[in-house]
C-alpha cells in the first residue's frame, strides 16, 4: 500500500486525515501491528481513541484490520490515552490510541504498546515497511469486545490517592477528551471541583489543548481569580500531558513539579534514579540529589524515558520516576510507568493537601529566569543536519566553565544557567530553550548560543521569548 513516509514519527504516527492518513491507513496498521503482535504471542490488543472527528471512522478502520489478522481486540471507545494504556497494563499487554494528541484539530495518528513496551524508532519503520509491503498475515478466529474500562482505572487511583484535606480546583480539558473523566475522579478525591470545557468537542472551540503553551492557560487563570479556587489543572487533548496553574495566575513548569514529585517518591524509594529530558531546568538536578535521588538527563520523547526507565529497572536499578518539560509524568512508584495527566495531577493534590497553603509550596521551589520552548522552522530533514554542525562547532564556541552535552542536540551548561538547541523528532523545527539564574545571565546565555546557530543557519528566527 502507498503511505506518506512522514507521518511515521519518532514516538507515533501522526498526520493529517483525510490527505496524509486515513481509513486505509488505519486498517494497514491494524494488520502490520496485529500480525507483529501474534508473532510475539500478544494476541489480545485494546484499542481506543480521543475526542477528535475522525477518530470513530480511525478506530474502526483499525479494529477492522487488527480482526483480519486474528487479533482480540478490546475496544474500550473514547478514553484518553492514560485510560487505554491502563487497559493495556491490566487486560493485556498491548495496546494502539487513534489520537491526535495536542495537533491542530485535522490531525490525528496512534500511539502504540507492545508487549507493555511503548513503540519507537525502528519498530515504527518496521510496521511502515510491512504496511508498505503487505506482509501481513491474514488469519481466522479475531474477535472485538467492548469494555467500559473508566471505572476501574477511577476506581485504582481513588484507592492510591489520600488527601489531608478537601481541595477546591478549576479544571480545564480544553474540550479534550479529559474532560470525559478527570472531573469526577478528582471530585471522588473529595474536591470541589470547576470544570472548564469538559464536553469533548474535535472542533476545540474555545482554546487548543496544550497546557504547556501559556495563551491557553488565560480561561484557567481568569477562573481562579474569579472562584478564588486553590488551584487549576489543565489538560492537552489526549489527556497524558498536565499543567498546572496557581491562584494568583503563575504557570508552575512541570520541570518545576518534578522537584515536588521527586521528593514526595524519594521519600519512599530512597536512592532511586530521577529520569528528566534536556529541556529542563538547571535546578532540578540539584533538587533530586538533595531529596536524595540519583538525577539522570535523558532524550526528550515520552517513548524514551519510558523505555530508559525499564531498561534501569531491567539491570536491577530502581526508577521510581520520570518527567519531560512537555508535561509528560512518569510514576513507577504506586503507579505503572505510563505517563498520565490526571493521575499526575492527583499526586500533585495528594502532597500539596498536606500544607495549609498549597500556593505556598508551590511559590516557594526554587526558579529561574527562563523562555518557553522556542522553535525555529526549518526544512524536512534539516534540524538534525544543523545539530549536528552546532556539535561540530561547540567545542571551538564555548569555553570554560561551559559544559557541554550531546545526549539530545546541543545543551550548554554554565554555573549560572543553560542553552539548548535540539531537533524534534515530530516536527521540522529545531527546538530551542534558555535559562538564566539571573535576567542578565538569561540574556548572555541566549545572546552565545543563538550567535553559534546564525553560524550554521544564518536566517534562524522565532517567536520573542515570555518569561
Amino acid at each position: 500500500m502507498q503511505v506518506t513516509p512522514t507521518i511515521f514519527k519518532a514516538y507515533d504516527i501522526r498526520g493529517i486525515v483525510p490527505s496524509t492518513l486515513d481509513e486505509d491507513l488505519a486498517e494497514g496498521l491494524g494488520k502490520a501491528f496485529g500480525t507483529q503482535a501474534m508473532a510475539e504471542g500478544q494476541s489480545t490488543v485494546a484499542v481506543g481513541r480521543d475526542g477528535r472527528l475522525s477518530g470513530p471512522a480511525l478506530l474502526a478502520a483499525l479494529v477492522r484490520g487488527l480482526v483480519s489478522v486474528g487479533v482480540q481486540v478490546v475496544d474500550v471507545g473514547l478514553c484518553t490515552t492514560p485510560i487505554l494504556y491502563f487497559a493495556a497494563h491490566t487486560v493485556c499487554a498491548s495496546g494502539i490510541m487513534v489520537t491526535g494528541s495536542h495537533n491542530p484539530k485535522d490531525y490525528n495518528g496512534f500511539k502504540m504498546v507492545m508487549g507493555g513496551r511503548a513503540i519507537y524508532g525502528d519498530e515504527i519503520i518496521a510496521l511502515r515497511q510491512m504496511m508498505q509491503d503487505e506482509s501481513w498475515v491474514a488469519q481466522a478466529d479475531g474477535s472485538v469486545r467492548q469494555w467500559d474500562v473508566l471505572p476501574a482505572y477511577r476506581e485504582r487511583i481513588v484507592g492510591d490517592i489520600r488527601l489531608a484535606r478537601p481541595m477546591k480546583i478549576v479544571v480545564d480539558s480544553g474540550n479534550g477528551v479529559a474532560g470525559a473523566s478527570a472531573p469526577a475522579i478528582f471530585r471522588a478525591l473529595g474536591c470541589e471541583v470547576i470544570e472548564l470545557f469538559s464536553e469533548v468537542d474535535g472542533n476545540f472551540p474555545n482554546h487548543h489543548p496544550d497546557p504547556s503553551k501559556p495563551e491557553n492557560l488565560n480561561d484557567l487563570i481568569a477562573a481562579l481569580k474569579q472562584t478564588g479556587a486553590e488551584l487549576g489543572l489543565a489538560f492537552d487533548g489526549d489527556g497524558d500531558r498536565l499543567g498546572i496553574v496557581t491562584n494568583d495566575g503563575q504557570n508552575i513548569y512541570p520541570d518545576r513539579q518534578m522537584q515536588l514529585f521527586a521528593q514526595d517518591v524519594l521519600s519512599r524509594v530512597p536512592g532511586g534514579t530521577v529520569l528528566f529530558d534536556v529541556k529542563c531546568s538547571q535546578r532540578l538536578a540539584p533538587a533530586i540529589a538533595q531529596a536524595g535521588g540519583q538525577p539522570l538527563m535523558y532524550k526528550t520523547g515520552h517513548s524514551l524515558i519510558k523505555a530508559k526507565m525499564k531498561a534501569i529497572e531491567a539491570a536491577g536499578g530502581q526508577a521510581p520516576l520520570g518527567g519531560e518539560m512537555s508535561g509528560h509524568i512518569f510514576f513507577k512508584e504506586r503507579w505503572y510507568g505510563f505517563d498520565d495527566g490526571t493521575y499526575a495531577g492527583c499526586r500533585m493534590l495528594e502532597i500539596l493537601s498536606q500544607s495549609p497553603d498549597g500556593n505556598a509550596v508551590l511559590h516557594a521551589l526554587p526558579t529561574s529566569f527562563s523562555t518557553p520552548e522556542l522553535n525555529v522552522a526549518c526544512a524536512e530533514g534539516e534540524p538534525h543536519t544543523v545539530t549536528q554542525q552546532l556539535l561540530n562547532k561547540a567545542d571551538a564556541h564555548f569555553t570554560a566553565p561551559a559544559q557541554i552535552s550531546s545526549i539530545d542536540g546541543l545543551r550548554v551548561d554554565w554555573p549560572d544557567g543553560f542553552g539548548l538547541i535540539r531537533a524534534s523528532n515530530t516536527t521540522p523545527v529545531l527546538v530551542l530553550r534558555f535559562e538564566g539564574h539571573t535576567e542578565s545571565a538569561l540574556q548572555r546565555i541566549q545572546t552565545q548560543m543563538l550567535a553559534l546557530l546564525r553560524t550554521v543557519k544564518a536566517d534562524a528566527t522565532f517567536k520573542a521569548p515570555t518569561h
